[in-house]
């Protein structure tokens, strides 16, 4: 089960990655885009834990 949730986070991050670098005109990722992606799912945590 754990695996399973962990794979879910690292879509969502990267979904949100791609979200990033789509709305600066990126068309590939790169680590900044992955960087913020992950910078939110802490924020995104620590606000609802």
């Amino acid at each position: 089960m754990t695996d399973h949730k962990a794979a879910r986070t690292v879509v969502r991050i990267l979904k949100v990655a791609r979200t990033i670098a789509d709305l600066e005109g990126a068309e590939d990722l790169e680590a900044k885009h992955l960087s913020e992606a992950v910078q939110y799912r802490t924020l995104d945590r620590n606000l609802w834990v």
